[in-house]
């Protein structure tokens, strides 16, 4: 690959006018300067290091992969590959585990799948026989394949009957789905990436696409390199490259998004941006939100936000006068203070507009995750599979005839037991057996001290399904080897329902198994069955899986059941809702402007944004939705934590573009790990300056929960807020992670979407040592040295 693809993290630009077609670009990087001549076949995958999912095809050599292509024909990708998705595959190619580890005298050693399985085993049956489901508790994550979640799903819900399922899509996803849920009926997005080629303006509200999505952020390039490019908007308390491309950039104080939210809403309605006639037939709620944002003038945003009011008006006029807005989400809102709330008022921007369901007018409730979209469809988020809601009866009979089941068995009683009080469950020991699949929650996990202590216990039987042996897999008590992408079968949704199969390449290596073979394995020796006496589940293949998927998923709003592991192979992959009527998918829904809140249709009744309390049934009714979106709207309230004079500065955590998540697999890779080896405290010139900290000097940052210890980069985040890369938690020889920047985030969550508060609470900085050399955050990111000096005001 002569391109420099570190370098040039986004590639060649392919400049083109709206209304055109995204141009291809193919990238390729194959290992140890093999030519794509001496590849012996490409198998069809999709890459699973970002929630963009693009398509791409695994080259494979003498039995083992050996590089990677884009799919020219992918609707999402359009041949393209990311810095991750071009060389993070190296990274699972070494450090593996390849045999069952068990724990004997405080020991992790290899052992037998039958050692291994029969103690899980014993462990769930002797709980399950003394205390009953509510004993067991699942934790996955947002990279696991569709049919794997739902094979869980049914053991959990029908096999066990247990309601402490959830997944890290908890931590990075989860209110996406509960800010679509409470203004659409539903979860789903309503827009697709198309929307992008023809808008007049993009707003980016608390997401650093050209880090997270660096392919999303290339297909934004390439309109800004053509005719008649878009606006762009950014709120973003660093200035990043989305911010420095933007039109408009709203560096907001953290904790305050929902007063900037409530701002922009009261210019539309103060200067008359609204679609009245389209409101009144398709909304319900206007008057509440009028009331309820009226104090919010551009002036008191201003002194909440610390921005200034001129740019308050600007960006509610782009977003007011544009014909065509695209809106795109992230961890900036979804991580922070009131966090559902703030997302939800993205959605009624849109509606107060009426600018859904046409091509260029769209909202992408953006994914953290690769897979998190099947997470929540299938129910291993806690909720019941295929959108469903656990507090409608009928939902849960379908579910109960599908599965052959009595109801009751399905957990229904009460709402889904959210990561953060499955945690809570297993440090008081009500939860017994854990099983943790696909994730690292010793690194990614709030208040770190707190999560290795609940592992390390007596109360709690850890069981862990992973590839690297990493800071969780040393607190199990049973380690079982997992297949990787490439070395299994199945299929990845990504943020705008884009369906992909990925084939499987090669094998895994020595033992390993896939997580669906595991979690087969553990069902048939449990002896799961319904009430026929068939095993539950009823497949053992990945393509079983997923034909019981699509009838789970029939008439939905998630309804795969137009589609086939036949029609997929060879596709530039399918959206959905793929049915009899829509056979090639869906580009975007809503389109005739009725949204899913009836009564017998919708996946909650909602909640109050402010208490999460939930609407019931009766309540739901008396509003009249009928297919009417919700227009829900909270005051700002000031955030659990703020600055005080002990803690001076405000905290964001977040990622950089050369990593995905802890690093098992990119550290591993080292044209990623390179780039990016170490963790860094990104701090203003105007702080830094009266600490004494200048580029490269080690710094310790301190919460009132922890304290981490790394380099300074003195960048161009807005003066009073510190940031810390999430990835790094290596474990020094006492076990404690010392770069982990979650020793320092707080115990909160969203009260609607149960979401942490990562980018919250409250440090101070102070020098350690001089530095000797720059720190080793890139250059080429949101985390480049600033050319600003210190300044006042």
């Amino acid at each position: 690959m002569a391109h420099d693809r570190i370098k040039d993290i986004w590639g060649p630009t392919t400049g083109f006018a709206a209304g055109e077609p995204w141009p291809i670009r193919v990238d390729t990087h194959l290992r140890d300067g093999l030519r794509e001549e001496d590849v012996e076949h490409w198998v069809q995958s999709a890459c699973v290091l970002c929630s963009n999912g693009c398509g791409v095809d695994i080259a494979v050599r003498d039995g083992q992969m050996v590089g990677v292509r884009g799919r020219e024909d992918d609707r999402v990708s359009r041949g393209r590959l990311g810095p991750k998705g071009l060389f993070g595959w190296q990274g699972q190619l070494r450090d593996r585990i390849t045999t069952p580890l068990v724990r004997r005298n405080g020991t992790l050693v290899e052992a037998s799948w039958d050692e291994a399985m029969g103690l899980v085993v014993e462990r769930s049956r002797a709980l399950l026989d003394t205390k009953g489901p509510l004993s067991h508790g699942f934790y996955t994550s947002g990279q696991l394949m569709l049919e794997e979640y739902y094979t869980l799903a049914v053991i959990g819900k029908a096999g066990i009957g247990t309601p402490h399922m959830d997944g890290n899509t908890r931590l990075c996803t989860a209110t996406a789905a509960a800010a679509l849920k409470e203004s659409f009926g539903t979860d789903g997005q309503p827009g697709s990436y198309t929307d992008l080629d023809v808008c007049d303006a993009v707003f980016h509200y608390g997401h650093n696409v050209a880090e997270t999505q660096t392919v999303l952020w290339a297909r934004m390039l390439d309109r800004l390199a053509g005719p008649n490019p878009p606006l762009h908007v950014c709120v973003d308390p660093r200035r990043t490259k989305v911010a420095e491309a933007s039109d408009v950039h709203l560096a907001v104080r953290p904790g305050t998004n929902q007063a900037l939210m409530n701002g922009l809403l009261r210019e539309l309605i103060h200067r008359d941006w609204v679609d009245h006639a389209w409101v009144e037939e398709h909304t319900v709620g206007y008057d509440e939100l009028a009331r309820t944002v009226e104090p919010y003038t551009p002036q008191q945003v201003a002194e909440i936000c610390r921005v200034e009011a001129r740019d308050v008006e600007r960006a509610a006029e782009v977003f007011g006068t544009s014909d065509r807005v695209v809106s795109t989400v992230l961890q900036g809102f979804y991580q922070s203070h009131q966090a559902t709330a703030a997302s939800v008022q993205v959605n009624n921007l849109h509606l107060l507009r009426g600018m859904l369901g046409r091509p260029g007018a769209a909202i992408l409730q953006m994914n953290g995750q690769p897979t998190a979209q099947n997470n929540r469809e299938t129910g291993v988020d806690g909720d019941l599979s295929g959108f469903r809601n656990w507090n409608n009866e009928s939902h849960v009979q379908e579910l109960a005839d599908l599965w052959d089941v009595d109801p009751v068995v399905i957990p229904h009683w009460s709402p889904p037991t959210h990561a953060m009080q499955i945690f809570r469950y297993a440090e008081q020991g009500s939860i017994g057996f854990l099983w943790i699949a696909g994730t690292n929650p010793a690194v990614s996990m709030p208040d770190l001290g707190r999560i290795r202590r609940i592992l390390g216990g007596d109360q709690v039987f850890v069981v862990v399904n992973e590839a690297f042996r990493n800071e969780t897999t040393e607190l199990a008590d049973v380690v079982l080897p997992s297949a990787l992408w490439g070395e299994k079968t199945g299929t990845f949704t990504n943020v705008d329902r884009t369906v992909h199969l990925a084939d499987k390449a090669v094998d895994p290596p020595g033992q390993a198994r896939s997580d669906l073979d595991i979690w087969v394995d553990y069902a048939r020796r449990m002896g799961f069955t319904d009430r026929s006496g068939r095993p539950i589940p009823r497949w053992d293949s990945p393509e079983d899986a997923f034909d019981g998927w699509r009838e789970c998923s029939r008439g939905r709003p998630c309804d795969y059941s137009g589609m086939s592991y036949a029609k997929l192979r060879g596709s530039g992959g399918i959206q959905w809702p793929c049915t009899d009527d829509a056979p090639e998918g869906t580009e975007r829904i809503y389109t005739d402007h009725v949204f899913n809140t009836q009564d017998d249709y919708c996946e909650n009744y909602g909640h109050d944004l402010l208490t999460g309390a939930a609407v019931d049934a009766t309540e739901h009714k008396a509003m009249r939705y009928d297919g009417r979106a919700r227009l829900k709207a909270a005051p700002w309230t000031p955030p659990p934590e703020f600055p005080s004079d002990e803690y001076p500065l405000g905290l964001g955590t977040g990622r950089t573009v050369f990593h995905f998540h802890t690093r098992t697999k990119t550290m591993r890779a080292a044209e990623l790990d390179e780039a990016a080896p170490d963790a860094w405290v990104e701090i203003a010139p105007e702080d830094a300056e009266p600490l004494g900290i200048v580029e490269g000097d080690l710094v310790r940052v301190e919460s009132a929960r922890g304290a981490l210890e790394a380099k300074a980069r003195v960048s161009d985040i807005r003066p009073g807020a510190v940031f810390v890369p999430f990835h790094y938690g290596d474990v020094d020889r006492g076990g404690r992670p010392t770069r982990a920047a979650n020793e320092l985030t707080i115990t909160a969550w969203d009260p609607v979407s149960k979401q942490p508060a990562f980018k919250g609470g409250a440090v101070r900085v102070t020098k350690v040592a001089d530095g000797d050399g720059p720190s080793p955050a890139p250059d080429n990111t949101a985390s480049a040295r600033t050319s600003r000096t210190s300044r006042k005001g």
